[in-house]
């Protein structure tokens, strides 16, 4: 069996197979250079590397087609959702065939009486919750991007709600997936709990599409919220921002989201998004639940984030108002990408407990300014989990080699702390050093898996395990 690890690029098996594609999909096959690149489109310093070609399956039968062909041609296939995601999952190192489920874009079921739905991988979230809108239902899970709701469980997504609804980890309850062989398993059931074998569903969720291809997602909703209100609090620095968190949810306040933005990264919101928010360490939050709850939730906040010194509060109950700062937040990375124009950038994540936090985010502040790195801050505090979005002069090796050495010590700070590397923008081709430094010899385990259920190495070669 060949190594998991290994290149598998085939130019013979390339040149057979795509004829072949191109007769049974027609117009839904696409070998063109503009369409390859925006299908290993990255926005990061990773190499933009595109496939072969790239079709569009409208059914699971298509799908299961495509695979089995590739298999029998042994050339590698890429899913594809709306190519949000940040570390080069979508790249195809070694040729192949991108998969854009992009069609696949159907809400086949909704239960509202079990506060679940069935839909297909192509379906966005925005897309999924304006269907829902009628219903009383919403699906929570909001990583800023509209992404595709496949992509969001393959990478295991989650985002400014995750403190109080998780991430789709928690959300998935089954799912349909297509296997290296063109097997079409269903995993899981619409029950709240099983006992019956191993988890499949949750393998499959964040297996970056190495394991195979999500083709049906049955997601657990919730009820909208009778209230909602957002507040932000300003503080001295980042510490006192960051012990606010913590006493907050040592408190036990339910809050529906917590977000820390740091002074450069709201200056470049402000310029961005038109606001004037005051540029000082700041946490963006938002209350869920009746009126008097959201009310009691408010004010025990103000004073959590006045005992930590906080210097300015503001709240809001109106909609719009909500939206807007919300759209502001969600905004930040092309707000921080537009502050510097033509320059390079790279977002990474890292994740540790909550007790943790303030001593990470205040050394990698240090740690930027002593490199002299311009590296805005923000993060879904909540969870422990912060993005560095490092922004670099173009041509400049110099300043990119501390970078990247920046991002390993990140990573490598964040596992000594008894954290993770990425809490969610996965491992893909950025970070697999990352995992093999807090995998340990459960590596082996992984690639194991890989191994028995993907012998030949053709469902997205060259992502999560780092070439030996």
């Amino acid at each position: 069996m060949p190594d998991s690890t290994q290149p598998v690029r085939n130019d013979a098996g390339i040149a057979h197979l795509l004829p072949l594609l191109a007769q049974r999909f027609g117009d839904r096959f696409s070998a063109g250079a503009d369409i390859r690149r925006q299908h290993g489109h990255t926005t990061t310093w990773i190499e933009n590397q595109p496939p072969d070609a790239v079709i569009f399956p409208t059914s699971t039968g298509d799908v299961a087609d495509i695979v089995r062909l590739a298999a029998e041609h042994r050339v590698p296939i890429i899913p594809f959702g709306t190519g949000t995601s940040l570390e080069g999952h979508v790249n195809a190192p070694h040729g192949g065939i991108s998969i854009d489920l992009s069609r696949m874009d159907n809400v086949l079921a909704i239960h509202a009486e079990d506060l679940d739905c069935v839909v297909q991988p192509g379906v966005t979230r925005k897309a999924l919750n304006a269907h829902l809108r009628d219903t009383g239902l919403f699906f929570p899970i909001d990583p800023g991007a509209d992404a595709s709701l496949g992509g969001m469980a393959a990478t295991r997504a989650s985002g400014t709600n995750a403190v109080r609804y998780g991430t789709m980890r928690d959300r998935v309850m089954a799912l349909e997936a297509v296997l290296a062989d063109g097997r079409i398993i269903r995993t899981g059931t619409r029950a709240r709990k099983s006992a019956a074998g191993y988890d499949l569903t949750r393998l499959l969720v964040g297996s970056e599409g190495t394991l195979g291809i999500i083709t049906e997602l049955t997601l657990r909703l919730d009820g909208i919220p009778e209230k909602m209100a957002a507040a932000r609090a300003a503080f001295p620095n980042l510490k006192a921002a960051c012990d606010t968190v913590i006493a907050t949810l040592q408190y036990g306040l339910p809050i529906a989201r917590i977000e820390l933005m740091d002074p450069a990264a709201l200056a470049a919101v402000n310029a961005y998004s038109g606001l004037t928010l005051p540029e000082q360490p700041s946490l963006l939050v938002e209350f869920h639940g009746s009126e008097t709850s959201v009310a009691e939730q408010s004010q025990t906040f103000v004073e959590i984030a006045r005992d930590n010194g906080s210097t300015a509060f503001e709240a809001t109950t109106r909609a719009e108002d909500r939206n807007r700062l919300w759209q502001a937040r969600h905004d930040a990375y092309w707000a921080m990408v537009a502050s510097r124009p033509g320059w390079e950038s790279h977002s990474t994540d890292v994740c540790v407990p909550i007790s943790r936090l303030a001593d990470i985010v205040t050394a990698t502040t240090e740690r930027a300014a002593a490199q002299g790195i311009h590296a805005p801050i923000l993060g879904h505090a909540g969870d422990g989990n912060f993005h560095a979005l490092l922004l670099l002069p173009p041509e400049d090796p110099e300043t990119r080699a501390r970078a990247k050495d920046m991002v390993t010590w990140m990573a490598e700070t964040a596992v000594k702390m008894g954290g993770t590397a990425t809490g969610e923008h996965g491992i893909g081709q950025g970070k697999q050093d990352g995992l093999v430094n807090e995998a340990g010899a459960g590596l082996e385990v992984m690639q194991a898996i890989k191994q028995t259920l993907d012998p030949l190495n053709i469902l997205n070669p060259g992502k999560i395990f780092a070439p030996r």
